[in-house]
């Protein structure tokens, strides 16, 4: 439940953010139209025995909405920044998706082909409304498309991610994180602390991002307080599935 109400809450900053960027510039007495909906679950896992999962969508606004959803092979380029592909490698039962106000519907990705043995394989589902059909409110001009990208991770057994991460001195009071992710399925560090020999917090930054395997990302960990002492530390990294790797660093001068 907690998943739903962040997904919510996102799409509402979506809205007001949304509109005040198509307003900007015409009329201050337009209106912006969006329609809300959520997705659970936001994130997929499924195995190589699993050739379909449920999903559920919900229509949490007072007006018929229609939907799209895309699917695509989810790579990542050697920065980490998302490489996206159309794909028929999924298939979602229906792909166009009309719901009536407040009501909720049921559907259904199934895999079309078996997945390689060993190694995970990453996937996007990005679930778009299309506002072209629901009519416009009399006064409103700007029209604003909402959409959800979800992860979808196939995940055979024995695939593992393996993530080795390194810092070095960016600047007096930041040093800067390396993390690689050596093993056959992503990894989701959410935060990256580091800490002086007796566990007292020196730096951090929070993050949401994924490695996915063979990909290498970078995290800023600046202080606050100031300089960054130097001499050896901590790193400590936690993932999305409550666990933590702690790896041991030294800091320069």
């Amino acid at each position: 439940m907690k998943s739903i109400f962040a997904v919510k809450r996102g799409f509402r900053r979506a809205i007001l953010t949304g509109g005040a960027l198509g307003l900007f510039g015409i009329c201050l007495a337009t209106q912006a139209v969006a329609g809300m909906f959520t997705v659970t679950p936001v994130r997929i896992y499924m195995a190589p025995k699993d050739r379909a999962t449920a999903i559920t969508v919900t229509n949490d606004g007072d007006e018929q909405l229609v939907m799209q959803a895309d699917l695509y092979e989810w790579k990542q380029k050697p920065d980490g920044q998302d490489d996206l592909t159309l794909t028929e490698d999924l298939f979602l039962s229906p792909p166009i998706i009309k719901l009536a106000p407040n009501s909720r519907q049921v559907v259904r990705l199934a895999m079309m082909q078996a997945p390689m043995q060993g190694r995970e394989l990453t996937y996007r589902m990005i679930v778009r409304e299309i506002p072209e059909a629901r009519p416009p409110k009399e006064g409103s001009l700007v029209q604003i498309a909402l959409a959800f990208s979800m992860p979808v991770f196939i995940t055979p057994p024995g695939a593992k991610g393996k993530l080795d991460c390194t810092v070095a001195r960016a600047a007096t009071d930041t040093v800067k994180a390396v993390c690689e992710n050596t093993g056959t399925a992503h990894m989701h560090p959410v935060a990256l602390i580091l800490t002086n020999s007796s566990g007292d917090r020196i730096a951090g930054e929070d993050s949401g991002a994924y490695i996915l395997p063979d990909i290498k990302r970078s995290f800023d960990l600046k202080r606050k307080e100031g300089k960054i002492p130097a001499g050896k530390a901590m790193l400590v990294v936690s993932f999305a599935n409550g666990t933590s790797q702690s790896y041991d660093v030294s800091i320069a001068e």
